[in-house]
């Protein structure tokens, strides 16, 4: 415990020196990026995964349906197939360069995560369709609205509130997959603590700390699930 309490005491002393402020400005950057990429990221995957969704529930009596229905299967093939640090790389140092075009590597983590997402959440989302009652398609359709604009205001509306806690697993995982973007040059809180660990030469205390703010980070997005499930129950009982 001493060892433990010099470690921790040296820890501390980092941050009431002259370059505290430096340290502090690090930390609360790789928060921000934290952040950013996961909830841009589920932004971004949101509407992909709907529209992937879509595109895998439309009857498949037409050629067009079946041709988006092959694109949508190659494309979450790949993402599910493949660890999302590949995928970063690829697309940094492949995909970027052959296209000439260069992009902060936030915003290229914000992107990849949400193709990524969007993968992962088109078969939540189907699933989640294809729990609405089937009436409320038809219903719709007998009310003379096209497909479209049935899925947009009365089938997907359901389905979403269906997926919720899974949609809140799928941040979760954003929010804790975002460590693995120091490998593109973009920094988040495993950055910062490992620039703190590698100025006292010791990395147990930083780790410690740092894995206290994503447990806290966890915490705070399932509690912000849960009070909106419960709203949601409140307002379909209110009816």
């Amino acid at each position: 415990m001493g060892s433990f309490a010099r470690k921790f005491q040296k820890f501390i002393e980092l941050f009431q020196g002259s370059s505290a402020d430096a340290y502090i400005s690090e930390i609360l950057t790789g928060l921000q990026n934290t952040a950013k990429i996961a909830v841009v990221g589920l932004l971004i995957g949101i509407v992909i995964g709907t529209l992937i969704a879509t595109v895998r529930v439309l009857p498949k009596y037409k050629k067009l349906p079946k041709v988006l229905n092959g694109i949508c299967s190659v494309y979450v093939g790949f993402f599910r197939g493949t660890p999302m640090v590949v995928q970063l790389l690829l697309f940094y140092f492949v995909a970027l360069p052959l296209m000439g075009v260069n992009i902060p590597s936030v915003t290229v983590a914000c992107i990849v995560f949400g193709m990524n997402s969007g993968a992962y959440i088109s078969e939540i989302m189907r699933s989640g369709i294809l729990s609405v009652d089937p009436g409320q398609m038809e219903g719709g359709r007998a009310m003379g609205l096209s497909f479209g604009t049935t899925m947009i205001k009365i089938v997907i509306p359901q389905a979403v509130k269906n997926i919720l806690p899974t949609l809140g697993n799928e941040f979760i995982t954003l929010v804790k997959e975002t460590s693995i973007v120091s490998f593109i040059g973009a920094t988040d809180l495993y950055v910062a603590f490992r620039k703190i660990g590698t100025a006292t030469y010791e990395f147990m205390i930083p780790y410690l700390v740092m894995a206290v703010i994503y447990i806290v980070l966890v915490l705070v997005i399932s509690l912000l699930v849960k009070l909106m499930e419960r709203s949601l129950r409140k307002s379909d009982r209110g009816r």
